[in-house]
């Protein structure tokens, strides 16, 4: 009973770890524990089962959900870190006593509750396991480039709501290895990652072509691939590239690598956002980091698009204005085209879809069919095949 109630008061002098009383799961394990301490068996039960509730929300191992907060937590301990800074012999010390506390707290079997209560009747139970907190966490820390921390540890996509950075819970899962055809074009790109995930100098890229050829899926498919080494992807709308030096100043010392993606960029000649992105292109002081890489997707080459009532406009100097205009696609790094396919290489990536998706289908009957729902729609293209494979999936081989 002393060490349940000893506990119970350490548990409230969270420095560190503070923001965990913000946590639902948490704050009514505290509560949960001094009720069953007390005297009142209603008030007990009630605090129990509501904490059991929350638990199982999202599991019934309480240790492991702990510890996950632990490890997912934002604090002034994780935030030095990850800047490179010393943390100093007091700041360890007192981790490493909220740590030790936080621990006891995942540890308290169901049991040692439930029998303190005047009650015969059934109650909900609950997992714990015996977990090293510290060395678990030192570990963590001392890999901090690769799995970062608050919701950068939580999730790897991100896009900008309303001035603010907010996850992407269920992003599109392509993977590089469900892309067929155009590996000259992704390699450069993959490599391009690589050196920004390795600390090296990274180029901006522009990824330009026509529609439906897996630009965006190759970048997506790279942010999936090495989201496990340290790599995230922050996807912008063309209107908030203003909003890019805020971000920068937001991640450029977080330990982790970033990919700002901007999907089907283009402008008009007066664009206001095409001096924002200009500025980080060009490097300005407020726009870059070391830690980020632009990557850039768009269906026109020089991404403005023209009219010819602006080159017959009266401004005394047009020709610097348009070469300016022009030029902005030449200020990445690296730029890589992705054609429309010919007929081999669609029917290519439309069999090793096929593949993919289980279809048995012989290749003769798979090709003619192809062929005829690319001329439907168009033209041929690997956004058309994947429509095509899915709609055969969807309606049966037979269809």
């Amino acid at each position: 009973m002393d060490d349940i109630k000893q506990l119970l008061v350490r548990s409230h002098t969270l420095v560190i770890f503070k923001s965990l009383y913000d946590e639902p799961v948490f704050s009514k394990l505290l509560s949960a524990v001094k009720a069953c301490l007390g005297d009142d068996t209603q008030k007990a039960i009630d605090e129990y089962c509501g904490f059991i509730s929350e638990l199982y929300k999202y599991t019934d191992d309480l240790t492991e959900y702990l510890l996950k907060l632990v490890l997912e937590n934002e604090n002034l301990f994780m935030l030095r870190r990850g800047e490179g800074k010393q943390t100093g012999t007091l700041l360890e010390e007192c981790l490493a006593n909220e740590l030790q506390i936080i621990q006891e707290l995942a540890e308290i079997p169901s049991a040692e509750l439930t029998a303190r209560l005047d009650f015969d009747g059934f109650l909900p139970e609950y997992k714990t396991q015996r977990l090293d907190f510290s060395q678990i966490y030192a570990d963590r820390v001392h890999e901090i480039n690769k799995f970062g921390y608050g919701i950068y540890s939580q999730y790897h996509v991100f896009v900008l709501d309303e001035g603010r950075i907010k996850p992407v819970e269920y992003p599109d899962p392509v993977k590089l290895s469900q892309l067929s055809n155009y590996e000259l074009q992704r390699e450069p790109v993959i490599k391009n990652t690589l050196a920004l995930l390795a600390g090296k100098p990274a180029n901006n890229v522009l990824l330009y072509g026509d529609c439906g050829t897996g630009k965006s899926s190759t970048v997506k498919a790279i942010a999936n691939e090495y989201a496990s080494q340290g790599l995230r992807l922050i996807e912008l709308k063309k209107r908030q590239l203003h909003e890019i030096p805020a971000i920068v100043e937001t991640i450029s010392k977080n330990p982790l690598k970033f990919i700002i993606f901007i999907d089907d960029l283009s402008f008009t000649e007066d664009d206001s956002d095409f001096a924002a992105l200009k500025a980080i292109l060009e490097g300005s002081v407020s726009s870059t980091a070391d830690n980020l890489a632009i990557y850039a997707t768009s269906n026109r080459r020089h991404l403005v698009r023209e009219t010819f009532s602006a080159r017959a406009g009266d401004e005394i100097h047009f020709k610097d204005t348009m070469q300016e205009v022009l030029s902005l696609s030449d200020r990445f790094g690296l730029t890589v085209i992705f054609q429309r396919p010919d007929k081999q290489t669609f029917l290519e990536v439309t069999k090793a879809l096929a593949e993919q998706y289980r279809l048995e289908l012989p290749d003769e009957e798979l090709f003619t069919k192809a062929e005829a729902y690319a001329l439907s729609r168009g033209g041929r293209s690997p956004r058309v095949a994947r429509q095509f494979v899915e709609y055969l999936k969807g309606c049966g081989t037979d269809a």
